[in-house]
């Protein structure tokens, strides 16, 4: 829980910053609205970096995509309680929000935007109140499908787990603060800067 409350020797450290939350199926086109938001909403918005057991992918950046590990180290990592919320998806690899960066990150005045799934965040709202949180999808199932379909990355059997999956995630969509409906990436992008920056002057105003 950041700490809100300042002694007259604070009064020149940054004010703590925001945490957000942006969920949404496979293939709702999270990381690119996302990436559209950092790069054009004038607030100061930082996505967090997530550790993760998988290895990388062609052009993924250490500390920049993730923060890649062993199995044996994220399982002491996660022992120690270094994580805000962690996972294993789909059986096969673990991702996991690390607690210290994020808090760090907020204490610095930064708006951390974690890109997490709707078990994920669920358990992050219970722990930390204040959040600000979306959920992303495309419209319709049928939209979603094909656009995992056009992804021409996975078999049938994972586009129906995915689909399953997305089916199972809609039904937490009450427990997000604003649904955004990606049909078109600017207005999406346009969407979440505007109920962000309204909650930045009511914020400065509170």
């Amino acid at each position: 829980m950041v700490d809100n409350s300042q002694t007259p020797n604070q009064k020149n450290k940054p004010t703590p910053g925001q945490l957000i939350i942006v969920s949404g199926p496979s293939g709702a086109g999270k990381s690119t609205v996302l990436r559209k938001l950092l790069s054009e909403c004038e607030l100061p918005l930082q996505l967090s970096v997530s550790v993760t057991t998988r290895a990388p992918r062609t052009g993924e950046v250490e500390g920049r995509d993730y923060y890649f590990v062993s199995d044996e180290q994220f399982q002491t990592m996660r022992s120690e309680g270094q994580f805000l919320e962690c996972m294993e998806v789909f059986g096969r690899n673990w991702y996991g929000t690390p607690v210290e960066r994020v808090d760090e990150a907020l204490r610095s005045g930064k708006w951390v935007i974690l890109e997490i799934d709707v078990q994920g965040a669920l358990s992050v709202m219970k722990q930390r109140e204040g959040i600000l949180s979306f959920f992303v999808h495309p419209g319709t199932r049928k939209e979603l499908e094909r656009r995992l379909r056009n992804r021409g990355t996975e078999e049938e059997s994972a586009i129906q787990r995915r689909l399953e999956v997305a089916d199972e995630e809609l039904t937490a969509l009450s427990y997000y603060d604003y649904e955004i409906v990606n049909r078109d990436v600017d207005i999406a992008v346009a969407d979440i800067c505007k109920y962000l920056k309204k909650n930045a002057e009511e914020m400065t105003h509170a």
